[in-house]
């Protein structure tokens, strides 16, 4: 039997080439020539696409993943109506706690557990930070009115 070449027409059916076996069929379809097996070519890349997608279900997170460090967060409190607001916060070791007066008196932020860390007075609209390296609660107060009180608890 004698191969026949289809080329494809964009207007419409593939047309046959010249043939010299009158017997073949007038008309073949492009798929038909072409005719590659899809099925076991699908399988294959079914197959690949499953194995990649467990072996990355599979994958042990790196030593540098599991020790990454996050950055240290900035947790803000302001001071004012004769308060610090919020209250009482809660961080991470390593974060740091900003203070911003935004009352209209001085005041201070001042520790009360004898640690010795002390803003100084600050003025309205000026700030204090402090990082908490370590673990713990810390309670604080202002010293130009010690009823004016709050506390840093660090995980």
């Amino acid at each position: 039997m004698k191969r026949r070449t289809v080329l494809a027409d964009p207007t419409g059916p593939a047309a046959p080439a010249a043939s010299a076996d009158p017997s073949a069929p007038a008309v073949r379809s492009v798929t038909a020539a072409l005719a590659v097996p899809a099925a076991p070519l699908f399988r294959l890349i079914a197959a690949l696409l499953a194995a990649l997608s467990l072996g990355l279900l599979l994958q042990q997170p790196s030593a540098a993943a599991s020790t990454a460090v996050r950055p240290a967060a900035e947790v803000i409190v302001i001071i004012e109506d004769g308060r610090f607001v919020p209250q009482d916060v809660t961080i991470r070791r390593g974060d740091t706690v900003r203070w911003t007066n935004n009352d209209r008196f001085d005041h201070t932020v001042t520790s009360s557990d004898g640690l010795g860390w002390d803003s100084g007075v600050l003025t309205p609209g000026q700030s204090f930070r402090r990082t908490f390296p370590v673990r713990g609660v810390f309670r604080y107060h202002d010293r130009l009115n010690p009823s004016i009180t709050g506390l840093v608890a660090v995980r």
